[in-house]
């Protein structure tokens, strides 16, 4: 059955045309989830900070990450069912919450993924140095390194969707290799620890004053990392067949597979690793390497590193898609200055012009490397942002639901109760969570950094918040909605039954 009519047909109904190319399959937008989550990504960025403020116990801050993030991840995909539209978060809190907040959430959201994009590229670069030389990496090659990541995954998204596709999928054989494979080859053949060690700190606690609380509470703000990037694969709503179907299936298939891997990698390393107090003490550099190459021998360097090398090029490719997905809806609403020019869809039916845009802006923010390793605070930028906007999307989804204004009816995904009861979990969840990584904290800024280091995320943010707030109340974007897309009609079709 041909149902490509029928996804056109349903994305006029929120007043758009098909002007992307729809040639995404599940497996294929479950690979774009997959790789902006990626495992990889996620645990090697996180692994060593998690021993220096945890310990081996650092594991359960991933667990407790992982099922908070769950619930928002289920949100998410009920969501998606119901919107299959691309731009994700700026069309459900638009239609839900309303225009001006739509924007706002929408803001923060692409500056967030941008940090994202800015995050991988530097922690990629590391790995990409690692290939040629075992010199030192200077901050200003770092930095140039990075940017060379960036315009490599712009380079393979100004191809295609095609091309993304095959590139994701050998980006996915990498993470297999790297996390999976490697994992298991650990734990049967280089268990050196015993189980009870996830249990113990090693004195990790007297980088925060003595308290494990503490520690515990830094580990998770970082461990948070590990589990964003899901709702990537709805920015590809229009780009996928049956997209009420497909996405939030891929969603949750991405996120769980994912989340397994993490958990797996993040005990075998731990266990694996012959002297954990020298990760504690941070005489290691990145427990992960240590422990395959320590185990493996010398010879598999080289090779580890380069299947890393395209796990983390995958992950800044398929960031660099979404993001320019997410731009190119906020511009074709005509929300954004310049948006004619940044809603331009190519003749290989992409965004080039957002695209472009989004990697000359990560690539700026590269610059916060020059200052020595940036690594924790561009992690703490990243996660702050999008754990806002989770919590933003969670408060004004279960906002709607009291309310009748939404009532999930047209998705392929219907949770009835049990969806506002998980509803309910996501708020706290991300109440507590958004606080907590936002909290200043002198151990995640750079060494002998100054108090505006110590407040960045909440500084940073608070202007873009500022900015954002003063050009709604200036510019007016909500007046410039094209006229198929006003709010009554919104509101109209999100209470029908």
């Amino acid at each position: 059955m041909d149902h490509t009519r029928t996804d056109a047909r349903e994305l006029a109904e929120y007043g758009y045309q098909q002007e992307l190319r729809r040639s995404l399959s599940v497996w294929a937008v479950f690979a774009i989830g997959f790789a902006t989550i990626s495992p990889v990504v996620g645990i090697y960025a996180v692994v060593q900070l998690g021993f220096v403020f945890a310990g081996p116990a650092w594991i359960w801050a991933v667990v407790v990450a992982f099922l908070g993030q769950l619930t928002v991840a289920t949100v998410y995909a009920e969501l998606s069912s119901q919107f299959p539209v691309t731009g994700g978060v700026y069309q459900w809190v638009r239609r839900l919450g309303g225009p001006r907040l739509g924007w706002l959430v929408g803001w923060i959201y692409l500056a967030s993924a941008i940090a994202s994009l800015t995050t991988v590229a530097y922690l990629g670069a590391t790995w990409l140095h690692m290939l040629f030389s075992d010199a030192p990496l200077e901050p200003l090659h770092h930095v140039l390194l990075g940017v060379v990541f960036i315009a490599v995954a712009l380079g393979i998204n100004l191809l295609g969707v095609n091309p993304v596709k095959h590139f994701l999928n050998a980006g996915i054989i990498a993470e297999g290799v790297a996390s999976i494979a490697v994992s298991v080859f650990l734990l049967v053949f280089a268990h050196n620890n015993g189980f009870d060690l996830l249990f113990q700190t090693l004195g990790a606690e007297s980088v925060s004053n003595g308290s494990v609380f503490a520690g515990f509470l830094t580990c998770l703000a970082v461990a948070g990392w590990a589990f964003l990037g899901f709702d990537a694969t709805t920015q590809v709503a229009e780009e996928t067949s049956q997209p009420r179907r497909s996405v939030p299936r891929a969603l949750l298939r991405a996120y769980l597979f994912v989340a397994f891997t993490v958990l797996l990698t993040g005990v075998a390393v731990t266990l694996a690793l012959p002297n954990p107090e020298d990760a504690v003490a941070g005489r290691i550099a990145d427990p992960v390497f240590d422990a395959v190459t320590g185990n493996l021998g010398a010879w598999s360097e080289k090779p580890f590193i380069a299947v890393v090398l395209v796990a983390f090029i995958a992950c800044a490719i398929s960031i660099q898609t979404y993001i320019g997905r997410a731009v190119f809806a906020f511009a074709r609403d005509r929300q954004l200055p310049f948006s004619g020019t940044l809603s331009t869809v190519g003749p290989r039916q992409i965004p080039w012009v957002s695209l472009l845009v989004t990697a000359v802006l990560a690539s700026l923010g590269l610059l916060l490397g020059l200052n020595g390793n940036a690594a924790a605070t561009l992690i703490a930028f990243g996660s702050g942002g999008f754990y806002f906007v989770f919590l933003s999307v969670a408060l004004v989804a279960l906002v709607s639901r009291l309310s009748g204004r939404w009532r999930p009816s047209q998705g392929r995904v219907r949770l009835g109760r049990a969806g506002l009861v998980i509803n309910v979990v996501a708020v706290v969840w991300l109440l507590f969570e958004a606080t907590n990584i936002a909290w200043p904290r002198v151990e995640l800024a750079p060494v002998g950094g100054s108090w505006v280091q110590v407040w960045a995320v909440i500084l940073v943010f608070s202007v873009l918040f500022a900015i954002g707030l003063v050009y709604v109340m200036v510019a007016k974007p909500h007046t410039r909605l094209p006229a198929s897309q006003n709010q009554e009609e919104q509101e109209e079709k999100v209470e029908t039954p």
